[in-house]
């Protein structure tokens, strides 16, 4: 791929390529068939009086027409389009010519019946959505978040220097600091299954005019959200115009821009850790961290993961944003944006991948974790003043302020010969030397 334009069908194909099945230009047309297959096996099945006689035995025949979808079906439909101009009537058209195959010329004109080309993209978009974000993302988050589970459990005993505003603050443990990230990750991925996915479906204005001009007898409110919900298993919104709301799909996309800011502040503190030489980075035969110092060895997996995360946001949020706004009862904006929707997606799973790549790589470096914590006594000021608060000791935050707000170095020898000097009695202050920095880590 090395013309391609973008770096997600060029550079980053590999990684994702799985992808294509959902939004490729091939696989919405795929969709599309696939919306325009069921609904008139589900015209037949109301029934509608002038399909009563269409052999049911044909219905698999239909749906091999997308369940067999081939690049020449695809190309079929394009070459359809290159006199047409419209995406959605190429596919009625390459359905129809089916149909003069089988035989089945009287029935054709029921292949999208009463319908608007948006009652098909606004169900096949949401459709490869839904696949995409439950067969790719799903088991792609599901896998970072068994290894960083794994990394709790590794370091659940590292006790390590916070750091608030960049300075030195009271104690944590490293596998808590990871478990925080696994955390945050976890509420907003709940949200995110939560969130329906829907699709619009009612005819050229949202009212099911064409539909029940020809047949005002039947309930084509409960036809649509039976075809939509139970068929096509996702929720159709009742009250639209031309197009979809867009509304949940839009909070799909911010849910998934959370979750992928959550992850950049991971790619950033484990930046950031690397450089403090907490951690080192596994090496690999062959690999060149810089063009000029051969000494280095970049964090550049989490530096990829952020850069990649972040246009993934970029265009998750002007998705979101965009989306739900159409002139009336519509304008064409929202057809040329949805077709991207890939392209977030796929920078999501190239940021996810290096992320995974980067904790991998990682070997954690026990003494740099000590060093710190022994060079950083003054830490454990807020403890003792806090037991002198509780031994209703007079100022206990002035007179260790007064100790540890200085420009000397606070050692373990300092702390204890400041404590001495409390007037406090001997248990109190056997109490207080017992306290380190490695061993104030809270709970």
């Amino acid at each position: 791929m090395l013309t391609a334009i973008s770096p997600i069908d060029g550079r980053y194909r590999g990684k994702v390529a799985s992808l294509a099945t959902y939004f490729s230009e091939e696989a919405i047309i795929r969709y599309r068939v696939l919306v325009e297959v069921e609904y008139f096996i589900a015209l037949c099945e109301l029934p509608l009086p002038q399909l009563a006689d269409f052999d049911k035995s044909k219905y698999e025949t239909l749906r091999d027409l997308y369940r067999n979808f081939t690049t020449e079906d695809a190309q079929k439909v394009k070459d359809i389009e290159k006199i047409t101009n419209h995406d959605v009537k190429s596919v009625e058209y390459f359905i129809k010519e089916a149909f003069d195959r089988e035989g089945l010329q009287q029935f054709k004109e029921f292949v999208h019946f009463g319908l608007t080309s948006q009652d098909i993209n606004n169900t096949a978009f949401p459709l490869a959505t839904r696949d995409a974000v439950q067969e790719v993302y799903y088991p792609l988050i599901d896998k970072l978040l068994e290894r960083l589970d794994t990394l709790v459990e590794d370091w659940k005993e590292i006790a390590m220097l916070a750091r608030t505003h960049g300075q030195p603050a009271s104690p944590t443990r490293l596998g808590k600091e990871i478990q925080v990230f696994a955390y945050r990750v976890r509420t907003q991925l709940n949200l995110l299954k939560s969130v329906p996915c829907s699709a619009k479906f009612g005819g050229a204005t949202g009212n099911f005019n064409a539909h029940h001009v020809a047949y005002p007898d039947f309930d084509w409110k409960a036809f649509g959200n039976h075809f939509v919900g139970e068929i096509l298993r996702l929720e159709r919104e009742e009250y639209t115009t031309q197009i979809s709301n867009y509304d949940n799909q839009a909070a799909i996309y911010d849910n998934l821009k959370r979750i992928n800011t959550i992850l950049i502040d991971l790619n950033r503190d484990m930046w950031t850790y690397i450089s403090m030489n907490y951690f080192k980075q596994r090496l690999k035969e062959g690999e060149v961290g810089s063009s000029a110092m051969p000494h280095k060895v970049n964090p550049i997996d989490f530096e990829n993961s952020e850069g990649n995360l972040g246009i993934a946001n970029a265009v998750f949020n002007f998705l979101s944003e965009k989306l739900p706004i159409s002139r009336l009862q519509r304008d064409l904006t929202d057809s040329t944006v949805i077709r991207n929707i890939g392209v977030p997606l796929a920078h999501t799973v190239i940021g996810l991948k290096s992320l995974l790549n980067g904790l991998g790589k990682l070997q954690i470096s026990p003494e740099a974790f000590a060093k710190d914590l022994e060079d950083n006594w003054a830490v454990v000021a807020e403890a003792i003043q806090t037991i002198l608060r509780r031994e209703n000791y007079p100022k206990p935050y002035e007179a260790l302020k007064k100790l540890t707000r200085v420009n000397t170095k606070i050692t373990e020898d300092v702390i204890k010969e400041f404590i001495d000097t409390l007037d406090v009695s001997d248990t109190i202050k056997e109490e207080l030397k017992q306290i380190t920095p490695s061993n104030y880590t809270g709970v």
